[in-house]
């Protein structure tokens, strides 16, 4: 039982952390440094060994359960937050990169490399966000086309300001579009679908009658103790996909590639 209080108070004290500085950074833009530091630590938080013993001892338990969903959605709206004032600093170099963002970049760097994503490749992003770290990365290291997808306004205006100061205007565009109207669904070779995007089989369910036959699915998730800062995804499918798992124990998200499967293409 200790071990269960243990891990509930760690819970219960990031997001009342969490909360504050997000509060605390309205008034004082300094406090961003300590609201990202504390992400940060989110992060290895949810990769220590210690962590992951007394999860898998007490996921089960609906106080655990409860305060692992609050410390989520409390986490997503800190890092939306975070991500709308960096692109709001760009401009003037007080830009200061995190270690999430630097393992978000790595991540995006390993997932290019090992499966496929090259100049010719046509991405779509979905949920990138005001700060679309993965989008710029593609962008400016292979000159890949992005496609950027997310359904709030503001961060979409803010990301095309971050785009045209790094000049990367010209291979990364934006659209609030669904994705069934979107008519770069039907060339797109990638297509990525960030963690914190909440609804992930209604996605796949939107892109299923409009991606060609050889489009992959980069679609990342947390589950486990990676759900308090990732959306988690249930992976029965039905068989009109192929899944292939990448083990990334350590890292920040976990991630699954999807295809169609020849079954349902005929």
């Amino acid at each position: 039982m200790k071990d269960k209080y243990k891990l509930l108070l760690s819970l219960k004290l990031l997001e009342y952390e969490i909360k504050e500085l997000i509060n605390y950074s309205k008034d004082c833009y300094e406090c961003f440094d300590f609201l990202s530091d504390k992400l940060d630590y989110l992060c290895e938080f949810m990769n220590c060994e210690e962590n992951l013993k007394r999860w898998n001892l007490w996921k089960d338990d609906y106080q655990i359960k409860y305060y692992c969903e609050k410390l989520r959605e409390t986490a997503s709206n800190a890092l939306c937050y975070i991500e709308k004032y960096q692109s709001s600093c760009i401009d003037n170099d007080e830009l200061n990169r995190s270690n999430y963002i630097m393992m978000l970049s790595d991540s995006v760097r390993y997932e290019f490399k090992n499966l496929g994503i090259n100049n010719k490749s046509k991405v779509i992003f979905v949920g990138s966000g005001a700060f679309p770290v993965s989008a710029i990365t593609i962008a400016k290291e292979i000159g890949a086309q992005v496609m950027c997808v997310d359904i709030d306004n503001e961060a979409i205006s803010l990301a095309k300001n971050v785009t045209e100061s790094l000049k990367l205007d010209s291979i990364i565009k934006f659209s609030s579009k669904s994705l069934r109207e979107l008519d770069f669904v039907k060339v797109a070779t990638h297509i990525i679908v960030a963690s914190l995007v909440k609804n992930k089989k209604e996605v796949l369910a939107d892109l299923k009658e409009n991606i060609n036959t050889n489009a992959k699915i980069i679609l990342r998730y947390g589950n486990g103790l990676k759900s308090i800062f990732n959306y988690p995804f249930e992976k029965n499918l039905s068989k009109d996909w192929i899944q292939i798992k990448i083990d990334e124990d350590k890292n920040i998200y976990d991630t699954i590639i999807l295809e169609r499967s020849y079954y349902e293409c005929g």
